[in-house]
Parts: C-alpha cells; sequence; structure tokens
C-alpha cells in the first residue's frame, strides 16, 4: 500500500497497525474474491438478459399519482422480476414499507381463517412474531384464527425432517421458510437445502404454499428460491435487489394466483394489482435492480473480509471464513455488550452520512430486546449498505451487513476493528 493511502486511512483516524492488520488478511481473499465477481457477472447479465426481454425503454421511467392506472413503467418492471426470478408474476411496490410489510402482505393474502402456518426452520425473524401472533400485537393473523407451528432445525443446523412430517396436518396450508439467520447464529440457507426441503414437503403436501423470506439472499448465488421450487418469494428493495437507489418498496415474486392473492390484500378486494401510483420512483426501482449483482457482490466481499478478520483474532463467526456464502450477513460473536457497541461504532463512524453520530442500544419498536444498529445510509435504515446491527443480550453477536463498494465495506470492518482496538478490547 503506497504512503499516500496510508496518510488518507490516518486522516479517518484509522491506525497504522489495524491497517496493516487488515491487509494482512486481505491478500490471502483473492481467489475468493473472484469467485464473488464470476457469480455477479451471470446475475448481471440475467438482469441486462431480463431487461432486454421485457423491452424496457426511458418511457418506462414516467411518473403516475394518484390511483396509478396503466402505469407501464410499474408493470413492466413486475415482468422484470418476474423474468429475473423465472416467476409467473411478481409484485413490486413503494407501497410495500419493509421485508416484514412483504412477508405480511404475503401470508394475510393466502392464508384464511382455521389456516395453519409451519416454520420448519425455527423461529421467524424478531418482527414477525407480531405479524404471526407468537407475541401478541393487535392485527395479527393470530386474531383472525390463523395458528403457526414450528419445527426447530436440529444442534447440527440440519433438518428435523420426521418432526416436520410429524407437524404437517390437514391444516397446515402455508410453509415459511427465512433463508437468512436474523438474530440467530444458525447458518443461512443455501438455494439447493431450500430446494431440498420444499421437495421433501411437496411430497408429503403437493398443494402447501411453500413461501421464503429471501431478504439478504438476492444475487447471493446464481440461482434464487424460485428456481428450486420456491411457491413465493419475498423480499425488501431497501435490501439487495434495490442495489442502494430503492428508497423504499419490497417485491413478491411467484405463481401468479399467489401473487394475485397478496395484491388483493396490498391494496383491496376488486383491484389488486391495477392501482398503485409509482410517483416517479421507478427510474430509482430499474436502475438500482441493474446495480443488484455489483453491488451484492460488494456487500459479500465486505463479509467474508470481516469473517477472516475476526475468526483471525480468535472470535466464533459465522458463516466462517471459508464457508460457501448463501446471504450477505456476517455474524461475529463478541461475547461482551462493550464489544458490541465497539464495533457499531466503527460501522457508524465509516460512513458518508451522520459519522458524526454515536449509536447507543434501545427499545426498537417490534423486537424483544434493546437493539443497537449502526446505519450512516442514504436511504434510511437500507441495510444493503454499510450497517451493522445487534440485539444486547448474550451471546452478544453482532450482525454486520451491505457496503454498497467494495472499498467502503473494507473501510467499516477496517474502523470496526479501530474501535475495539481503542478501547482496548481487542489486542493486536
Amino acid at each position: 500500500m503506497n504512503s499516500d493511502l496510508i496518510k488518507m486511512y490516518q486522516s479517518l483516524h484509522l491506525d497504522e497497525k489495524v491497517l496493516q492488520y487488515c491487509m494482512g488478511v486481505e491478500d490471502s481473499l483473492k481467489e475468493r474474491f473472484e469467485a464473488i465477481d464470476r457469480t455477479a457477472e451471470y446475475n448481471q447479465l440475467k438482469v441486462i438478459k431480463a431487461m432486454q426481454d421485457n423491452r424496457v425503454s426511458d418511457i418506462h421511467f414516467a411518473a403516475t399519482t394518484g390511483y396509478g392506472y396503466n402505469d407501464l413503467g410499474r408493470d413492466t418492471l413486475e415482468a422484470v422480476y418476474a423474468s429475473v426470478f423465472h416467476t409467473e408474476a411478481a409484485l413490486v411496490r413503494p407501497q410495500i414499507t419493509c421485508g416484514t410489510h412483504a412477508l405480511t402482505v404475503a401470508l394475510a393474502g393466502n392464508l384464511r381463517p382455521g389456516d395453519e402456518i409451519l416454520s420448519p426452520v425455527g423461529k421467524p425473524y424478531d418482527t414477525l412474531e407480531g405479524v404471526i401472533g407468537i407475541r401478541e400485537s393487535k392485527g395479527s393473523l393470530k386474531e383472525y384464527g390463523i395458528t403457526y407451528s414450528q419445527v426447530n432445525l436440529l444442534e447440527d443446523g440440519s433438518f428435523d425432517y420426521d418432526g416436520i412430517k410429524a407437524a404437517i396436518n390437514d391444516r397446515t396450508r402455508l410453509i415459511t421458510i427465512q433463508r437468512s439467520k436474523g438474530y440467530q447464529t444458525r447458518p443461512t440457507l443455501s438455494v439447493s437445502r431450500i430446494g431440498e426441503l420444499i421437495a421433501f414437503i411437496k411430497n408429503i403436501r403437493p398443494d402447501v404454499i411453500c413461501m421464503v423470506d429471501n431478504c439478504y439472499g438476492e444475487f447471493v448465488e446464481t440461482r434464487e428460491p424460485t428456481d428450486a421450487g420456491a411457491d413465493l418469494c419475498v423480499g425488501s428493495l431497501i435490501k439487495n435487489p434495490g442495489g442502494g437507489l430503492a428508497p423504499i418498496g419490497g417485491y413478491i415474486a411467484g405463481k401468479e394466483e399467489y401473487v394475485e392473492n397478496a395484491a388483493y390484500r396490498l391494496t383491496s378486494p376488486g383491484l389488486g394489482k391495477e392501482v398503485g401510483a409509482t410517483l416517479g420512483l421507478n427510474q430509482q426501482l430499474y436502475q438500482g435492480l441493474f446495480l443488484a449483482p455489483s453491488v451484492v457482490a460488494s456487500a459479500l466481499k465486505g463479509a467474508i473480509f470481516a469473517a477472516n478478520i475476526y475468526e483471525s483474532l480468535g472470535y466464533s463467526v459465522i458463516p466462517n471464513g471459508t464457508e460457501s456464502r448463501h446471504d450477505i450477513i456476517q455474524a461475529v460473536t463478541l461475547n461482551s455488550p462493550e464489544a458490541v457497541i465497539a464495533f457499531c461504532k466503527g460501522i457508524q463512524a465509516a460512513a458518508p452520512v451522520d459519522s458524526f453520530v454515536t449509536p447507543e442500544p434501545w427499545a426498537m419498536p417490534g423486537y424483544h430486546s434493546d437493539v443497537i444498529m449502526a446505519a450512516g445510509t442514504f436511504v434510511s435504515g437500507s441495510s444493503i449498505e454499510l450497517s451493522a446491527d445487534a440485539p444486547i443480550e448474550p451471546p452478544y453477536a453482532v450482525y454486520f451487513q451491505g457496503g454498497l463498494t467494495w472499498h467502503h465495506a473494507r473501510f467499516g470492518i477496517m474502523m470496526s476493528l479501530q474501535k475495539l482496538y481503542e478501547e482496548k478490547l481487542v489486542t493486536l
């Protein structure tokens, strides 16, 4: 590293000892990064083909207001998403406020009183607990007579096939499969493993709906869960597929009947996909999707870099430094609240926005414990941008993700280590 670059890092308050340690780790990751770039190249071509096949033009960037009838850009964007995910249909809307909302719309649109949801991969993400009714909440599915059943993963992270078979009953209508780990230290599910699980379930009940919460997983592999048998795939546009440009929104892709049912829940019965103005956001949604494969690649490099840095320092990391990757999240078990807070301070200090802010744990709505979040982002809460968050509870694991560019992701990890080093929580 040349002296000018070292001086630039030092001007950003990075100690040369931290810098040299991190650069030493990076030198060993060249082959891993080349493999990520090959996946990104394939996915980039897949997105381009979807846009070309659907004849995307600048006319599709025009704004609509009011009811949004005949929004050509919106309808074509949904066709592009269906092409990317190889599905019959897609619902891609700025009216979907977040990933939890997208999941709620998909669930509520396709379930009726007396139906049961089954999660064969353990407890869902915290914010979904209120939706289902695991945690009492107004308007939960539980209030509408929809029940919930759960089968935990086995201790080694494998599926409990016997338990799943026993849990499926006549009322089981929808299987929800969370791909990412959430605030757990379990492995993220690969598309291949999701496909094996779906095949097992469909062999028992071919008519059950298999829905995958795909948040943080889009474009990490060359296939998506819908390529492996998922009936529905759901995610947030301020995560991977928005490419850092989408200011809001979510998507639901899958079989036409189930997507249509979700659309009737998002708007109203009888209206469905026909309404919903895009308010001038179409260009950002198209361009964000176009950039998404390369942005996800940058985030993946950052996650692998983080894993190798902290693993070399003796911390438990999931995935570890050599494992295959199936989402952009890196979990690091730091063993103390002080270390978690220091890590998040480093991520915030590396941000282009609000770098001067000090993140603090607080009782964030939808979570069962105090949570700290570091995210100096251009889009509020965007976790495809450099960010980290953690519940302040044992085992004191922090969850790092994002980075619109590799250089920013790398700097963020360096600064996380810098704060631990400054507070004498780690020795180099």
